[in-house]
């Protein structure tokens, strides 16, 4: 691996960039475990700027009776422009020479930053990720694939860890304000799931970055259906979607490397369709064709029977590229009430999956989009 150059200067202010928008209930709860962060910091001093983002609770005034008391803290109202603008103009604000980032109704676990400190110190990286655990309820669960990819400590380029793209979220790493500016950097606005095309671009740029294994985010899954991340039926919701991963597609295409798009394509581009094809029983004509049109966009040329997708999404999958939609429908509605994963049969041609006739005729599939893998036999 190629070696960089570390900095000499040590780092001196953590600047910490929060948002926040009709989040009265869990606004203290996120200041006050970034504050808490502090005691653990050393010399490197702590600020936070909250951007009201026109909320039309009480956000606000909350984020300024933190800033009356703690000087740590200042506050930016804005009229409402969305996540995206909302950073940038936090971002206008800071002074730090290191960038962080939380959603305000998120929590951030003790010595996180910490950790994520030690480990840019001590390897010069431009930046550092950790690992992410969803908060349900009072339930703390790190998804299987974010404890793999956060699995040792290390610090690499890209082309060593091409998954990694995967973990596109934007309050679990820590930047250098340096490499966040020169590299030029920006949150995009006016679309959801605006972490990925900026996340991307930094694991591109980084001359290196930093891994470690903790956890050092808490997402809190909200059950109130508030989440962007839980509107995946609406029309908005899917032309977001594929607008951030076309963009993020395109700059790993301009990258030039083929291992990591074919990665990239295949294992974190495809990562969460499966959410959207339990949307298909019932959807309407225009959510159909884009959700189409997105996959043949994509995936047109190469088909997701190659993805990282489980096995039923993999079906799933090739009946949108073909433009089978009842089958479609139909696979993910039995699929769903299931409940488990699929029959597999045993064949001549080795084991594959199996489905009963009145769902899907397998024999007019193409055996790609039925085969099973070693692992899933």
């Amino acid at each position: 691996m190629r070696r960089w150059p570390r900095s000499r200067r040590g780092p001196s202010l953590l600047s910490v960039v929060v948002p926040a928008y009709d989040v009265a209930a869990y606004l203290p709860d996120c200041l006050d475990s970034v504050l808490a962060q502090a005691s653990s910091l050393g010399r490197v001093g702590l600020e936070v700027v909250v951007v009201d983002d026109g909320s039309p609770d009480s956000s606000g005034e909350i984020a300024e009776s933190y800033a009356a008391r703690d000087p740590r803290v200042r506050v930016v109202h804005t009229p409402n422009q969305g996540l995206g603008a909302a950073r940038n103009e936090g971002l206008r604000h800071v002074t730090g020479d290191l960038l962080l980032f939380a959603d305000s109704d998120d929590v951030v676990p003790p010595g996180a930053y910490a950790a994520l400190l030690k480990q840019l110190t001590r390897t010069g990286a431009d930046f550092v990720t950790g690992s992410v655990a969803r908060l349900e309820g009072d339930a703390l669960v790190e998804p299987p694939w974010m404890r793999r990819l956060h699995g040792q400590r290390m610090d690499l380029v890209i082309d060593d860890l091409p998954e990694i793209l995967g973990d596109v979220f934007a309050w679990n790493k820590l930047f250098r304000a340096s490499f966040w500016r020169e590299t030029g950097l920006a949150w995009p606005e006016g679309v959801r799931y605006e972490d990925q095309p900026t996340t991307t671009l930094a694991y591109l740029r980084a001359r290196r970055f930093g891994i470690v294994p903790e956890v050092v985010y808490h997402w809190r899954i909200r059950s109130d259906g508030s989440s962007i991340t839980q509107q995946r039926s609406s029309l908005q919701d899917l032309r977001d979607r594929w607008s951030t991963k076309l963009t993020s597609l395109r700059s790993v295409e301009e990258y030039g490397a083929p291992k990591v798009t074919a990665t990239f394509r295949d294992r974190v581009l495809a990562g969460d369709l499966h959410r959207y094809f339990a949307e298909l029983p019932g959807c309407e004509d225009e959510w159909w064709e884009l959700l189409r049109t997105g996959v043949l966009s994509i995936w047109g040329s190469r088909s997701l029977t190659h993805s990282g997708l489980l096995p039923a999404d993999r079906l799933v999958g090739w009946l949108v590229e073909q433009g089978r939609r009842s089958e479609a429908e139909a696979v993910a509605a039995y699929a769903r009430d299931l409940g488990r994963p699929l029959d597999r049969v045993d064949t001549p041609d080795g084991r594959r999956l199996d489905l009963p006739a009145d769902v899907l005729d397998v024999r007019s599939v193409a055996p790609a989009a039925l085969e099973l893998r070693p692992a899933e036999r």
